[in-house]
């Protein structure tokens, strides 16, 4: 039985315009004075406002971006009763490090260097459209689309609305990644942790026009370790890409995390993301196959072979299937075939198992992260290049170049039998890079709960009675 809350934000037409995303830590509340004056005088305590019955709904997040007021001299102004502020949602605070601090036999990795935030100009907007037939698509497969992106701290839900249009609604969860889909939520990570969302209504049962509403039910703390792909085994465990230490993993009762397998190359379990492993397939409920970027055994060292150094592992028997690829990403078995992307070429395609070579389906302009399947269709996700360097140098930049084309942030769908791009939803603004991308199959409209306003705290999902 789940108690709901006042009608969340989020919801969205097929083409919204949003301010800048946010970081996870959120804004601080602004208040009416621009500077507070020295203080002459105790200042009289102001009597404590009565409380009243009434309920307070969730805050919603305003949809035009704030203006900023270029900076003036202003003679001090006068001393007034500060406005009530409102209440704090709990934020996670890094502590300050120790000059002498010891670190523990667990903490004792050396720190790694965070990626460069991406600089964004004041007023950008989040707008997203879409080809004719992609609603009508949406429709007909009965499904709904989520995806990620790490760089923004945003996970997007995308549906329909009982008008027929586009359902975009968003949360905020900083750094969040690696997605997977289950029969009753799903997984996600985020900076550094693991969190599982369950619905929490019934069949049959709405909540302000949605037909879902994911709830984060319980969160894992695993440490910043860069987690990528998720996948849940045959025995309902959550199985993760633990990219910083180079290994397939899982949360354990009392640790971080359980290390399950590590590439035969890489010599030592260490927080060194020595290959940048990063991808995950799963078949009979087991990880079957990884992708990384090289097979290198040092520090960091795959970055100087971004370029063709990127190869797919058969995890049973520790052999490289594919090589030569160009930063592979999101290797999945889908009807008898593992298909991958050569996320550096900007190519879907798949893995011809007998002569070990990639067979490209369909070029995409973008660096490619995120594929899921539903029937004959793919659907891809598509980054524009990182400013940092990252994605420079790669193949892809020749072949945007001989196509006269310029990078996208975007979802393709892709028709399996034709290799054709039937379908897409265009990302422009905030939004520059995507990692995971699911298919929610049978949901018409999701939602999700966070923890950026007071609605989870009004949010109950209240079992049967049990046995003492």
């Amino acid at each position: 039985m789940a108690r709901q809350p006042a009608k969340p934000s989020g919801a969205r037409s097929s083409t919204v315009k949003k301010p800048a995303a946010k970081k996870a830590g959120g804004a601080k509340p602004k208040s009416s004075a621009a500077k507070k004056p020295a203080a002459t005088k105790p200042a009289a305590k102001k009597p404590a406002a009565k409380r009243t019955t009434a309920t307070k709904a969730a805050p919603k997040t305003s949809t035009k971006p704030a203006q900023q007021k270029a900076p003036a001299k202003r003679p001090a102004p006068k001393k007034t009763a500060s406005p009530k502020s409102a209440p704090k949602t709990p934020t996670s605070k890094k502590p300050a490090p120790s000059a002498r601090g010891k670190r523990t036999a667990k903490s004792s990795a050396p720190a790694r260097k965070a990626p460069a935030a991406q600089p964004q100009p004041p007023n950008v907007q989040l707008e997203m459209s879409s080809s004719r037939q992609f609603v009508s698509w949406l429709f007909e497969a009965n499904a709904s689309l989520a995806f990620t992106t790490y760089q923004s701290g945003k996970v997007f839900f995308i549906g329909l609305q009982p008008n027929g249009r586009l359902s975009i609604f968003e949360r905020t969860f900083n750094r969040c990644m690696g997605m997977a889909v289950t029969d009753t939520g799903f997984y996600m990570s985020s900076l550094y942790q693991l969190w599982r969302f369950e619905n929490i209504l019934v069949p049959g049962q709405g909540h302000e026009g949605y037909d879902r509403a994911y709830l984060p039910i319980n969160g894992h703390t695993t440490g910043d370790l860069d987690i990528h792909d998720i996948a849940v085994d045959a025995t309902g465990r959550p199985v993760f890409v633990n990219t910083l230490f180079s290994c397939l993993a899982t949360v354990g009762e009392t640790e971080s995390f359980v290390p399950l397998w590590k590439p035969p190359f890489v010599s030592k379990l260490a927080a060194e993301d020595r290959c940048h492993l990063n991808g995950m397939a799963m078949v009979d409920g087991k990880p079957r196959y990884v992708s990384a970027v090289a097979d290198s055994d040092v520090p960091d060292g795959w970055r100087e072979k971004r370029r063709d150094g990127g190869i797919v592992m058969d995890v049973d028997s520790g052999e490289i299937v594919a090589s030569g690829l160009s930063m592979p990403h999101s290797p999945r078995v889908h009807k008898g075939k593992l298909w991958v992307l050569n996320s550096g070429t900007g190519e879907f395609g798949y893995v011809d198992m007998k002569s070990g070579t990639f067979e490209a389906v369909a070029f995409c302009p973008g660096y490619l992260r995120g594929l899921s399947f539903h029937g004959d269709f793919a659907l891809v996700g598509l980054s524009k290049p990182r400013e940092d360097g990252t994605f420079s140098g790669l193949q892809l930049d020749d072949a945007l170049s001989d196509r006269k084309a310029d990078a996208q942030c975007a979802l393709y769908v892709i028709d399996l039998r034709s290799g054709d791009v039937v379908h897409w939803l265009r990302i422009d603004g905030a939004v520059q890079e995507l990692y995971d991308v699911v298919f929610l199959p049978g949901v018409r409209r999701p939602m999700a709960f966070g923890f950026k306003s007071d609605e989870i705290r009004r949010t109950l999902n209240v079992g049967a009675f049990g046995e003492l």
